[in-house]
């Protein structure tokens, strides 16, 4: 059994901690806000000779991510970390990277998109790259943050999958504040990731292959997109049984979706990241009230656990969905649009509504939570009609 060790650590040190422990071959990546710190820590190891990876410096994000690419397509591991624009710089690459199924792992500290400027929490970033064909997991602290970094790096270069993932975690909110996290001996988790056996690398000169050859009219273009669908399907029992074997092994429970209060809840909400602990907090305070309320944490971003959510919502009266993300035009937030087409095949479908929260770090103050369970009662109720979308916590005359 490994040994384990408590830290006092950020999100960030503790992910950089944990790609240390994978041992990468490469990692090529650039400074941003407020992912910097994950790869100066990072380099520091080089620097003192505690982890044998060449470390590229780059002139952009999408020069990391280029460099990444070619890395991967060689055989080697591979990671790297990025934030907000430098995600947005590297659109074009993520897309390269999950077609030539390159199992590269990268960190993103979530921070919201310019204009205007803003260098602090939401989700904007993240979900702009939510169709580009990686693996998602998102953290709601510190301990989560360590423990999906190390299995990404399985999840990625399992043979059925070898496919991109990505590990969120809550600008700020995760990445600099100082959490308490227990981190393996670095032997069990060289045990855990196992040795990398890239296939059909570059650099094998005995098996010649082509990698991001033109594929036009014709061409097996659309059995490539066929191929990717495949592997993300792949993905979902590939996650599953790698986190069970990781909570053995660290003794932390691991699910794509994870509930409290669930077993008899008549309301619920749905979140994902740092809030959710706030969420856990007021339910807890309501339940002690009496009120049958419960959260429902996805862990899981891509690919989307619709069977799992609807089982944890089977029953409940209205479901309210916490979205730190617009999306302009829709009918709501990215994840109130998946939440809703989870419960739409449920015998008995009920009310879902939806609310923007926190864009741009703004505060989730804890009687916001309570405004939304309020709303909830109401309209399981039967006392209020649900409205389809709430800005929760902006000023009324923005």
């Amino acid at each position: 059994m490994p040994t384990h060790k408590t830290l006092a650590a950020t999100g960030n040190q503790v992910v950089a901690e944990a790609m240390r422990q994978c041992a990468p071959d490469v990692m090529a990546a650039y400074p941003i806000t407020p992912q910097t710190t994950i790869v100066e820590e990072f380099a520091a190891f080089v620097a003192k000779g505690r982890v044998h990876t060449e470390y590229v410096t780059v002139e952009s994000e999408h020069s990391a991510m280029s460099a990444c690419i070619g890395a991967s397509a060689a055989g080697a591991r591979v990671m790297t970390a990025t934030s907000s624009q430098g995600l947005a710089l590297m659109w074009e690459e993520l897309h390269i990277a999950a077609g030539m199924r390159l199992p590269i792992v990268m960190a993103n500290a979530n921070r919201a998109l310019s204009a205007p400027i803003n260098i602090h929490c939401d989700h904007s970033d993240i979900m702009g790259a939510r169709d580009t064909g990686w693996v998602t997991y998102f953290a709601e602290n510190a301990q989560e943050a360590y423990d999906n970094t190390l299995m990404a790096v399985r999840v990625a270069e399992h043979p059925e999958v070898m496919l991109p993932v990505m590990t969120t975690l809550d600008g700020f909110i995760t990445t600099h504040s100082i959490d308490r996290a227990s981190v393996m001996d670095d032997e069990s988790v060289k045990a855990f990731v196992g040795e990398y056996q890239p296939r059909n690398p570059l650099l094998d000169m005995e098996h010649a292959v082509m990698h991001g050859s033109f594929a036009g009219l014709g061409g097996p273009y659309f059995e490539f997109k066929k191929q990717q669908r495949i592997a993300m399907e792949n993905a979902r029992t590939v996650i599953k049984d790698v986190g069970a074997e990781y909570s053995i092994l660290s003794g932390r429970p691991f699910d794509v979706v994870e509930g409290w209060g669930m077993e008899d809840a008549d309301v619920a909400i749905v979140v994902m990241g740092s809030t959710a602990g706030n969420v856990r907090h007021v339910a807890r305070g309501l339940r002690e009230q009496g009120a049958k309320v419960g959260t429902v944490k996805i862990r899981v971003w891509r690919p989307f656990p619709y069977a799992e959510l609807a089982r944890a919502l089977k029953g409940v009266k209205a479901v309210a969905v916490l979205d730190r993300a617009e999306s302009f035009g829709a009918e709501g937030g990215p994840l109130f649009c998946e939440v809703r087409s989870a419960l739409y095949d449920a015998v008995d479908r009920m009310p879902v509504v939806d609310y923007i929260y926190g864009l741009g770090g703004s505060d989730v103050k804890l009687e916001l939570i309570e405004r939304v369970y309020g709303d909830l009662a109401d309209i399981a109720a039967g006392s209020a009609a649900p409205a389809t979308l709430t800005y929760l916590g902006a000023r009324e005359e923005a």
